[in-house]
């Protein structure tokens, strides 16, 4: 059945939820994030909290790649900036996390910001190519100052919910459990809390960047950027805001993910391989999409420990370490979904919304 009524006026077509399958969905999965943290064990949160740090990632690398059309081979860099923003600021001043978020995503937009007209005159594969030495770059300034950042290393990453005053940091930690009506609310279902805000805020801040002016501005220059201009776009402008958007979100993601390992190294994970993960998760949710932004890292963080348990079964793949056999198992999943269904996974769920919207009917 349809999902939502015929629009026939502007301020409908503004709404944001438009059907009631549409609001009874979301409904669900609101009681789903409300119930999982108390039937879910401590390693199924851990999951859920990387899930939903891969989720704001890869809304970041949405706005650039999927909305703009700019292939950006550095996403991990802006992921370094953040995460390497919050150890430092919690280490060296004991910055409240309220505070680092913002300053982190913050931080990573100003260096975006710096490289956006740099790659004005890129596209295509020689974006990527030149985006993949800022993965460098980051990583080499990051280890040149081992005295702030730990070096080859690593950092830790205090967590407060306050400022530190001298000899009381313990009464702003973050890490320590609290006990509330009997009930223990552990440092995993803290992270779990803020970072259910922070993955729902992304996906409600992308889904109105999309019906924006700049959005379908963004969309008009990934189509042809020639006639995007002829209709008064400006695709300069356009792509450095691009670039500006989706280096703040990054570096929240960063953050996040900092909070989450509370102990860094600069490489792994912030090396090519990770921007090569986002990218995949992208192409397998659907690029363009804001569903693809979600689908994507979640099917990236369930398939992978599965990928890992088929691996040990296969010929030949056996023979690799657990993290090639994942990589190399997921690397072919995603070619077959690029070869039989590039909408990704947003496809499939095409296909499943068109059946029931004519059903009983078969066409």
């Amino acid at each position: 059945m349809p999902n939502r009524p015929l629009v026939t006026d502007y301020l409908d077509d503004r709404k944001i939820l438009l059907g009631r399958w549409e609001r009874r969905g979301l409904a669900l999965l609101g009681i789903a994030i409300l119930v999982f943290p108390f039937v879910a064990t401590n390693n199924w949160i851990t999951i859920a909290n990387l899930t939903m740090v891969a989720i704001v990632g890869s809304v970041a690398l949405m706005i650039l790649t999927g909305f703009t059309g700019q292939i950006s081979l550095g996403h991990a860099a802006f992921l370094a900036i953040g995460a390497y923003t919050a150890a430092v600021l919690g280490t060296q001043w004991q910055v409240p996390f309220w505070l680092i978020l913002p300053v982190s995503g913050l931080l990573a937009a100003a260096v975006g910001l710096a490289i956006g007209p740099f790659a004005l005159r890129l596209e295509g594969l020689y974006l990527a190519i030149v985006t993949v030495g800022l993965i460098f770059l980051v990583n080499h300034v990051l280890l040149s100052f081992p005295d702030v950042t730990g070096g080859v290393g690593g950092i830790a990453v205090p967590i407060y919910s306050w400022f530190a005053e001298e000899n009381n940091g313990g009464l702003t930690g973050f890490t320590e459990s609290w006990h509330i009506a009997g009930l223990e609310i552990t440092f995993e279902l803290k992270l779990y809390a803020l970072f259910v805000v922070l993955s729902l805020a992304s996906v409600f801040g992308i889904r109105n960047l999309v019906r924006s002016n700049i959005g379908r501005a963004m969309m008009a220059v990934r189509d042809h950027d020639l006639a995007a201009a002829v209709m008064g776009v400006n695709p300069a402008r356009t792509k450095i805001i691009a670039f500006g958007l989706s280096s703040f979100f990054a570096g929240v993601a960063g953050a996040m993910f900092a909070f989450q390992q509370q102990f860094l190294t600069v490489e792994p994970p912030f090396n090519l391989l990770m921007s090569v993960q986002y990218i995949a998760m992208i192409v397998l949710g659907g690029v363009g999409t804001v569903f693809g932004a979600v689908a994507g890292p979640v099917a990236f963080v369930v398939l992978s420990p599965i990928m890992e348990t088929v691996g040990r079964h296969l010929p030949y793949i056996s023979e690799l370490n657990s993290s090639q056999q994942s990589t190399l198992l997921f690397a072919l999943l995603v070619i077959g979904f690029m070869i039989f269904e590039p909408l990704g996974l947003y496809g499939i769920w095409l296909r499943i919304k068109r059946y029931f919207m004519a059903w009983p009917f078969s066409y």
